[in-house]
Formats: C-alpha cells, sequence, structure tokens
C-alpha cells in the first residue's frame, strides 16, 4: 500500500479524498494556486505545494507542475479527484513515465470513454443503445447549425472532454445552435484544455440516471446500483439520490449489467460512472462514461456502506475488490444537496466574497437519519471567481425517502451562510415540493416549477403560525435579557402578558406573549373580536446574537435562521425568506403610515449580474439594438453568461471593455434614456 499520495485538486473533493487517505494511514500531498493559499485542503493535507497563479490552466491543469511536486514530496500515487486533469489520458501516461501510479482508471479505458465521442462509437459497437447524434469533429458555427437541422431541434451541444455541466448547451433553433455551440467550446477549452464537441438529440422530459461501477486490475467489474440526478439547472446537477424513484428491480438490473459490460469491454478499472437518459416508462439509452469519481458519490456510499474512495486507492494499488455483485446490497436512501454560492432570486448568478459565517448541521447519526457535510470551506475563506462554486455537499440518508428527505429539509434549514448569495433557500423549498416528494421528476423540473425564476416561498397554515411565534417568543425573551441587563425592573421576570402585532410579508398577527427567562415562552393569537384563540407553547435555548433559533414549537422540532433588523428579524425557514416585524400595537398603526420606498429606474443601463470577467462586447456606440440581441458575455466560475438586452434600444456608452474584471453590479453600458 501506499505511503504517501498527492491529490491534484482542491476544494471539497481534495479534503474528501485526504479523510479516506488518513483513515488508511496514509500521509497527503496538497496542491494549491495562489487563490488556495489559505484554503482548507492545503492545511488538511500533511505537506503542500504551490503551482502557480489563480486560473487553472495556469496552475492546476499544468501536468509537469504536479509531476515536479510528487517528486519533491516524495508521493507514490496521485488522486486527481474530478474535473481539472481527471479524464486526460496524457496525465496518467506521464505519471507512469515518471514512476508515479494514478489512482484511477488506465489510459486506455480513460482514452475509450472518457472521450465522449469515443465513449459514444465504442457503446455502438457494443450494441448499446445510443442517443441519436453527430460524434464527428464540427468545425464551427455553421456547421454546427447544419447538423442541428439535420437531427432536429432540441439538440444538445456537449463538450467532448466536458463534465459538470460546463461546455454544455441545449439548442431549440438554428441561432441558439450557433451561439450554444461557440459558448461551449470556449467553455471547453478555459476548462478542460479540449475544444472538441459533439452535438446529439435532446430527448425532452428525460430522467437522468447514472449506475456506478468499480472494476479492479485483475478483470472483476461491479455495479454499486443507481443515482437519481434528474433536478439540474443550466445541465449542472442540483440534487441527487440514490437509489432512484424510478426503477423497478429489472430496470435496476438490466442497467447495471449493461454498465458492467461496457465497463469490461474497454478493460476498465477503478471508479467510474454510465450515464443513461432515461424515460418516464423505463426505457434508457447510454448517454456517456466518465471515467472519475462523481461529484455526487455520497449518495452511494450511504446506501451501500461501501468507501469509494479507499476501493479507488486499493484497485490502484493493485488489490482485489473484496466483494462480489451478490454481495452489494442497497440500505435505506440518501439524498444530496449541492449547496452553491450563487444568488437564486436573481437567477442563481455566482457570488463570490467571504464566508463571513458558516454554520453547518452538525455531522453524525441521530437516531435513524445520518448527516454528512462534505466540503472544502470554512468560515472567513474566500469564494473565489476562479473555480467552481460549490460550498458544500450536503446528505442525509435514512431507512424511507420522505424520512431521507425531510431529514435534508430540517438540516438545509440550520445550514447558515453569511457574506454572500448562496441557493439554499431555494434547494430548502424544492424539498418540500410536491413534485419532488412524490418522485415524479424530470430534468426539466426546475425550469417547469419556476419557469419566472425562483421567489420565496410564501409563509401561510402552519408554517406561518411558526414563524409567528418564534419571531414573538425572541422578541420577547430580548426584551426581558435588555430589562435585566439595564437592572429594568430590577430584572424580575413580566408576569403580565404583552401585546404584539407580528408582520411577516402580506400577513399580520395580533399575538399575547407570555412567559419565558428560562420557562416556556406562550404565544397566544388574539381574533379580529378581540378573544382568544390557539396557544403555542415555544421552548428554546436560543439567546440574542445566536444565527440559528432551535427549539419546539407546539412540541415539534424547529430551526429558523435570523439575522436582525430594524424591529424585528429576516427569517429563512423551509425555503421562506422574509423580514418579521415585531410590533406594539402603537408602532404597528404608525409603521403603517409609512411610505413605501420605491426602486430606482435602472431600465437604461446594463448592469454586471454578478462579479466577473468580461470576454466580450458585441456592440458599439451609437449601435441600435433589440430585445434579445446578445449585448455582452460575462465569464463567473468557469461559465459563460450571454448578457441580452431586455428590450429595444441605442447604445449611448460602454463603461468597460473585453478582459476587465466586474464587480457585481458594475454599468456595463448606457442605453439613450
Amino acid at each position: 500500500m501506499f505511503k504517501k499520495i498527492l491529490i491534484a485538486n482542491r476544494g471539497e473533493i481534495a479534503c474528501r479524498v485526504m479523510k479516506t487517505a488518513k483513515l488508511m494511514g496514509i500521509k497527503t500531498v496538497a496542491v494549491y494556486s495562489d487563490a488556495d493559499r489559505d484554503a482548507v485542503h492545503v492545511e488538511m493535507a500533511d505537506e503542500a505545494v504551490h503551482l502557480g497563479p489563480p486560473p487553472a490552466a495556469q496552475s492546476y491543469l499544468l501536468i509537469d507542475k504536479i509531476i515536479d511536486a510528487c517528486k519533491r514530496t516524495g508521493a507514490e500515487a496521485v488522486h486527481p479527484g474530478y474535473g481539472f486533469l481527471s479524464e486526460r489520458e496524457a496525465f496518467p501516461i506521464a505519471l507512469e513515465k515518471n514512476g508515479l501510479v494514478f489512482i484511477g482508471p488506465n489510459p486506455k479505458a480513460i482514452a475509450a470513454m472518457g472521450d465522449k465521442i469515443e465513449s459514444k462509437k465504442a457503446a455502438a459497437a457494443a450494441k448499446v443503445s445510443t442517443v441519436p447524434g453527430y460524434m464527428g469533429e464540427i468545425r464551427d458555427g455553421k456547421h454546427a447549425v447544419e447538423i442541428a437541422d439535420g437531427i432536429g431541434y432540441p439538440v444538445m451541444i456537449k463538450a467532448s472532454a466536458g463534465g459538470g455541466g460546463k461546455g454544455m448547451r441545449i439548442a431549440y433553433n438554428a441561432r441558439e445552435a450557433a451561439e450554444g455551440f461557440e459558448l461551449a467550446r470556449s467553455e471547453a477549452k478555459s476548462s478542460f484544455g479540449d475544444d472538441r464537441c459533439f452535438v446529439e438529440k435532446f430527448i425532452e422530459n428525460p430522467r437522468h440516471i447514472e449506475i456506478q461501477v468499480l472494476g479492479d486490475k485483475h478483470g472483476n467489474v461491479v455495479y454499486l446500483h443507481e443515482r437519481e440526478c434528474s433536478i439540474q439547472r443550466r445541465n449542472q446537477k442540483v440534487l441527487e439520490e440514490a437509489p432512484s424513484p424510478l426503477l423497478d428491480e429489472k430496470t435496476r438490473k438490466a442497467m447495471g449489467e449493461q454498465a458492467v459490460a461496457l465497463a469490461k469491454a474497454v478493460g476498465y478499472d477503478s471508479a467510474g460512472t454510465v450515464e443513461f437518459v432515461a424515460g418516464q416508462d423505463r426505457s434508457f439509452f447510454f448517454l456517456e462514461m466518465n471515467t472519475r469519481l462523481q461529484v455526487e458519490h455520497p449518495v452511494t456510499e450511504m446506501i451501500t456502506g461501501i468507501d469509494l474512495v479507499e476501493q479507488m486507492i486499493r484497485v490502484a494499488a493493485g488489490e482485489k475488490l473484496p466483494f462480489k455483485q451478490p454481495d452489494i446490497k442497497i440500505n435505506g436512501w440518501a439524498v444530496e444537496s449541492r449547496v452553491y454560492a450563487e444568488d437564486p432570486f436573481r437567477n442563481f448568478l455566482p457570488s463570490i466574497g467571504r464566508l463571513v459565517k458558516y454554520r453547518p448541521p452538525e455531522e453524525g447519526r441521530f437516531g435513524n437519519v445520518t448527516y454528512r457535510n462534505d466540503t472544502g470551506v470554512e468560515e472567513g475563506g474566500e469564494i473565489s471567481m476562479f473555480y467552481d462554486p460549490m460550498i458544500a455537499k450536503f446528505v442525509t440518508h435514512a431507512p424511507t425517502r420522505l424520512e431521507a428527505i425531510d431529514a435534508q429539509a430540517d438540516g438545509l434549514d440550520a445550514f447558515y451562510i453569511d457574506g454572500i448569495a448562496h441557493n439554499v433557500p431555494f434547494i430548502s423549498a424544492v424539498m418540500h415540493h410536491p413534485r419532488w416528494r412524490s418522485g415524479k421528476i424530470s430534468t426539466g423540473f426546475i425550469k417547469e416549477e419556476y419557469p419566472e425564476g425562483f421567489k420565496p416561498r410564501v409563509p401561510e397554515g402552519d408554517e406561518l403560525a411558526n414563524l409567528v411565534a418564534v419571531a414573538a417568543a425572541m422578541d420577547h425573551n430580548s426584551n426581558s435579557r435588555r430589562r435585566a441587563i439595564t437592572h429594568q425592573m430590577s430584572g424580575q421576570q413580566v408576569r403580565f402578558a404583552k401585546r404584539r402585532m407580528v408582520r411577516i410579508g402580506d400577513s399580520e398577527r395580533l399575538v399575547e406573549v407570555a412567559g419565558g427567562n428560562g420557562n416556556p415562552t406562550y404565544v397566544t393569537w388574539l381574533k379580529s373580536d378581540g378573544t382568544r384563540g390557539e396557544t403555542r407553547e415555544i421552548e428554546s435555548t436560543w439567546t440574542p446574537g445566536e444565527p440559528v433559533w432551535r427549539g419546539k414549537v407546539g412540541g415539534k422540532q424547529v430551526s429558523v435562521q435570523v439575522r436582525p433588523i430594524l424591529n424585528g428579524c429576516e427569517v429563512q425557514y423551509r425555503g421562506i425568506k422574509a423580514p418579521a416585524y415585531v410590533y406594539t400595537e402603537r408602532e404597528a398603526a404608525l409603521a403603517a403610515l409609512m411610505p413605501v420606498k420605491e426602486a430606482p429606474d435602472l431600465s437604461k443601463y446594463l448592469l454586471c449580474p454578478m462579479p466577473g470577467l468580461v470576454k466580450a462586447i458585441n456592440v458599439t456606440e451609437g449601435q441600435a439594438v433589440q430585445a434579445g440581441d446578445n449585448l455582452a458575455i460575462v465569464e463567473a466560475m468557469k461559465m459563460e453568461n450571454i448578457l441580452r438586452a431586455e428590450r429595444d434600444g441605442v447604445v449611448k456608452k460602454i463603461n468597460c471593455k473585453a478582459g476587465d474584471s466586474l464587480a457585481v453590479d458594475a454599468v456595463i453600458l448606457e442605453f439613450v434614456a
């Protein structure tokens, strides 16, 4: 077994590999760019080697520097993680020439299956059902349109060396095919160093199901059942689960056996994933094979009890798989949420900056539920514009699907992040969405269920009652604490009830609050005629300043994220995000008279929607534009974003140029008023 390995990656996957290596007694070496000098994976490793500037092409993608780092530290093997060099055939070849071991599949298997075009050809030769498409080299945007016209829209344009949603575009017409090809090719070049793309038919209302395979160097290959990854946005997976609610035993077996047959045909030896697009009728077609560890591998580990990273290391060291296919069972259900640095209220645009607060839920097993959080960040760290926006992968495991979903929802309520925008409110809202909970999903779920973009859930019913009770109790106990600190009323408990008006969104509730000061707080609803209604008992040890209120409301456990604001707090709970104001009756009457502040008119400006790098300005001063025209392209976190005109107009002034770095809301150009 190896004594020391180098992890040629960064962030959460580098930390993930190091955890297993340490459990196996293997020392670890981290590599880092200037942007990652103080990163968690650097601190976690036994040794660390600097690679270069932040752009991946000048650091993490440089094979020679990785090899030099191995020689300098005495590392015997390299785990590539995912992304970067993980699916580059040249990488294991170069390692082998230098006497180093690649913890991943052999180069021939990568060449056969890691390249999306070649994997299609190999699958077709093995008589595996594949999606109709064009696997040859595409010359330019015009050629892409010709191919797409021949296949029939919609089509998927995909980078041959791609992965992680990078270098992928769906086109519904010729214009989108031409633009999508150029964007996919550019993203592929910057992310993978390979700009080749292919085009295939995009199957509508599909489900994305993948089979985890594991092979050794002795010809043994098994499948570790399936994961469903149908909840996607911009071709990037957001939620994953294992097993899939779609499959029955017959389909699961057929897909698994097909994946194993394909892996054996190319002599596959390591962890890999065979991806399928599946119809709602359980029909399935081979999509591609990822010759690496997948981002969503934790859900497979949770339901099988098999550490995939450990098996990859053991296989690379020449060991045989310690189990056979009948030994691999499905235990319970696992759900994974990808927590991203992106703003769901602004069309999921990337967000960068400092993690002022980062408080994930506690990991471990609590009753029948297990919580796991794979992350590579810490409080006070930076989210950089140079890399993927993932903050963490939050995983829950329970005996049943709904129990795992409910545990995920509870955990997300307590997942506190401040300093940057993040997608926790969105994920939390999905956990409560009836369609998601029913399992009747497709890759179009987000587009279909949130066609106008994501808006916070409107609190109503029991959820609204919980928030009213929590806001009233927090205000009551904060006031009691202030009185004690300032020695008002000698710090004695106020024994008479206080009336408060609680306003959350468009809802107002008049309540009576009593108790507290270390005892349960009681919140009673007052009806319009002045009579008393329902009373809820609130128990909590929360103190002012804590970012998450935890306690029991009416005997049920509740977690609510709270941020202080004037006369109350902003609450975040089950996908609900709203200010909660608590007034005396007199304050409420006066607040209702306050004028509403109107937002300024910004329609004559094109603002940069996220911090990023200007890739292109596609208009000139004085040019007339129409709604939908391509005005500029801004790159952030390895994704290129087209900024289009929202209405007809004339460009008055351009304030930046290609190559400029812009902050969020920076003015890119102005229109004639």
